[in-house]
């Protein structure tokens, strides 16, 4: 069972990973530090957006609009921490 605990746990780590490497790419286009005309950023970006759009749009609907500012990959990273911590509680202890 540790195995298992011990591999969810690696997939949460790389997927918060994921998400702050999606979040820095955003802000990059957006400041025009990076282009997307060049295909691997392009390429990369589209990996990114695929994988955590899918768990960031829930969070979306129910935060409020704040301007410009994006707080749900803030909101999912710590709900990611938080079934961590409670995974590693429950099996370990």
């Amino acid at each position: 069972m540790q195995a298992l605990v011990q591999l969810i746990n690696s997939v949460i780590n790389i997927y918060i990973w994921l998400l702050i490497a999606s979040a820095i790419l955003s802000w990059l286009v957006a400041f025009n530090v990076i282009n997307t005309n060049n295909r691997f950023v392009y390429t990369v970006g589209d990996f990114l957006y695929r994988i955590t759009e899918p768990a960031l749009r829930p969070i979306r609907r129910v935060l409020p609009s704040l301007g410009g500012i994006d707080l749900s990959p803030v909101v999912l990273i710590l709900l990611l921490v938080f079934v961590q911590n409670l995974l590693i509680e429950y099996f370990y202890f």
